[in-house]
């Protein structure tokens, strides 16, 4: 019927035909079912509290960048911490050494951004 190496894919290409019919069923459903009636208070803000008083596209100062990218940067880092904290008995001595050096320059870093006011909002 069909080549051993193209049965091999039969199971995916199964997976993504059942995972289309069910997108396209969910979004037929909900079209026939769902009400569509909007009003004031459906379509009112709700995230913030109040109208929009402004352009959604106006420029952010630097500094809201800055900490966003500080923030992802030291998330990453001590992301590392979690593999290595489940196999620090199995790296020994040399392991538990180098991530003691990776933190002092993590701490080094994270107080010369303090130092030089990189997390000052004012």
């Amino acid at each position: 019927m069909l080549p051993a190496q193209l049965a091999q894919y039969l199971p995916i290409l199964l997976f993504f035909a059942v995972a289309a019919a069910l997108t396209v069923g969910f979004l037929v459903a909900n079209y026939i079912l769902a009400p569509a009636k909007p009003d004031a208070n459906k379509n009112a803000a709700y995230e913030c509290g109040f109208e929009a008083f402004a352009d959604a596209r106006i420029k952010f100062d630097v500094r809201f960048y800055l900490v966003s990218i500080l923030f992802i940067i030291f998330d990453l880092e001590i992301a590392f911490l979690f593999p290595w904290a489940i196999t620090l008995g199995k790296i020994g001595v040399f392991g538990f050494v180098s991530m003691l050096i990776f933190l002092a320059i993590l701490t080094i870093g994270f107080l010369y951004e303090w130092k030089k006011g990189a997390l000052d909002w004012e």
